[in-house]
């Protein structure tokens, strides 16, 4: 274990040897770690980072998503949640989630992960509670504005995070981890909230309310763990708990910067920042996300509505019922996050998760059969949530810069957010029991992902093609001192 005093690492160290080496770069190989010991130090990393930023997306996700489970619970009853009222309470979370995202990739890099994330959570647990003593619909809408709030920092907080512990072609095995967690949550969310409300009427207290309740008490408790769970980004300077020591962390920034040259923190620049908004492919990548949320939100809000007016089961079977699909959805997750490591290749496993999203949504949505339209459920939940870890993968691959690489984690998940807004309008109840325009609406931009991904793929492949030659440097500016050799992952 390494001691508080051992925590201490910076480029400082690494400069003072790239000046003792005649100006060579630092690399991985002068730190003299045997292949076991840098796979342990890796092993380290993971159990650490993943398994902890997992664990509280987990209870993050389950927080924002509960709404379908609580609302055929007794909510709708009790909050006289009649015409727009629900789909207005699912969407106002993501006003303010959209609007908060952007400062919280710059304040994370101030303040550091342990005390801007493990806060954050904190907070919003309290929220959860809250939510379940409201009275009225009115104040459940303005608890989830807040709860918008909080939020909002913790998912670009995360995905910046990861990315900055590892080299391009680790990622993706990664990122399908920490969402898998999530989708843990999501499977086993049902079954929580089905086992919660049969403490209806202790305290007084419906069942759905104790739903909120609960799962406000375990996200508070996670927060404070997470405080000495998370570990800061490979170059801070800040203390960790009983984590790597210096020269350890020394090796993960030399092995990164190795990868994609950009380790080394430069400092704040809002020009530097917005200005990564220059770059159209930063809105590809955030128009992916979008499309992707579009579908999973609307399945996370809706599906056990739609399990209970659409497919005949009562409200227990429908609880219960939401969990396989998301059990293989990340089987699926985990293969194609494996397959996209191991063979480089980053569009071509969004495209066949879309694939999937197109052969599930017609069987969801038109068969006659429960048992076939369940089987499209499978299909689409699985398809849909394995695309959030591929997206995610796909952009962290394909920049470079620390302030770019913050402004596109942003951009990215503030899109998520809006395609939370829009999967949360999608299915309208005055659209049931069939859906038609909110199944219209996913299969919709599920094709733009495609042709999306089709259009990136052109263009890496031409921008490759003149960095060969030695027409330009990718992803790098007059102003940038970076590694050469980058090239775009498609």
């Amino acid at each position: 274990m390494a001691s508080p005093s051992d925590e201490k690492v910076g480029f400082e160290n690494l400069e003072t040897a790239d000046s003792k080496k005649g100006g060579d770069a630092t690399t991985a190989d002068d730190f003299g770690f045997t292949p076991e010991e840098q796979k342990k130090i890796i092993r380290r990393v993971d159990r650490r980072l993943v398994l902890t930023v997992g664990a509280m997306y987990c209870i993050s996700l389950m927080d924002r998503t509960n709404l379908g489970a609580v609302n055929i619970a007794g909510m709708g009853k009790d909050l006289v949640l009649v015409g727009d009222r629900y789909s207005i309470i699912s969407l106002v979370f993501f006003v303010t989630y959209v609007l908060f995202q952007p400062p919280s990739t710059i304040i994370v890099r101030k303040i550091g992960p342990r005390v801007h994330l493990a806060a954050i959570t904190i907070l919003w647990g309290g929220c959860m509670i809250g939510m379940g003593f409201v009275q009225t619909w009115e104040a459940m809408a303005g608890l989830r504005v807040l709860l918008g709030v909080l939020e909002a920092g913790f998912f670009p907080s995360c995905v910046y995070l990861l990315s900055t512990w590892y080299t391009r072609y680790e990622v993706g095995k990664r990122n399908a981890a920490f969402y898998l967690v999530g989708c843990v949550a999501a499977a086993f969310a049902g079954i929580l909230a089905f086992g919660l409300m049969q403490m209806k009427g202790l305290a007084g207290l419906n069942g759905w309310r104790w739903i909120f309740i609960i799962e406000g008490l375990m996200t508070v408790l996670l927060g404070i763990a997470g405080y000495w769970l998370l570990v800061d980004f490979p170059d801070a300077t800040r203390k960790n708990w009983s984590f790597l020591g210096q020269r350890e962390r020394e090796w993960i920034c030399a092995r990164v910067n190795a990868d994609r040259g950009d380790v080394k923190p430069q400092p704040f620049s809002l020009a530097k920042y917005l200005g990564a908004g220059t770059d159209i492919k930063i809105w590809a990548y955030a128009m992916i996300f979008f499309n992707t949320t579009t579908v999973t939100y609307a399945l996370a809000y809706f599906l056990p509505i739609i399990l209970t007016s659409n497919m005949g089961f009562d409200v227990g079977q429908s609880q219960c019922l939401v969990a396989p699909p998301y059990a293989f959805a990340g089987i699926i997750m985990c293969a194609t996050g494996w397959y996209g490591d191991r063979y480089r290749q980053r569009g071509a496993v969004i495209v066949f998760n879309c694939v999937l999203c197109l052969v599930g949504l017609p069987l969801m949505g038109f068969a006659e059969s429960a048992a076939v339209r369940y089987f499209g459920v499978f299909l689409t939940t699985a398809g849909a949530n394995a695309n959030v870890p591929a997206a995610m993968s796909y952009q962290a691959n394909n920049i470079r810069g620390q302030w770019k690489r913050a402004f596109c984690s942003a951009t990215f998940v503030s899109f998520g957010g809006i395609g939370g807004i829009a999967g949360s309008l999608v299915f309208r109840d005055q659209d049931k029991p069939g859906y038609r325009p909110g199944l219209y609406a996913c299969i919709a931009t599920t094709l733009l992902t495609i042709l999306i991904v089709g259009a990136l793929t052109l263009d890496f492949k031409r921008l490759n093609g003149k960095a060969d030659r030695g027409e330009r440097e990718l992803e790098c500016d007059a102003d940038d001192v970076y590694e050469p050799g980058f090239r775009y992952t498609y």
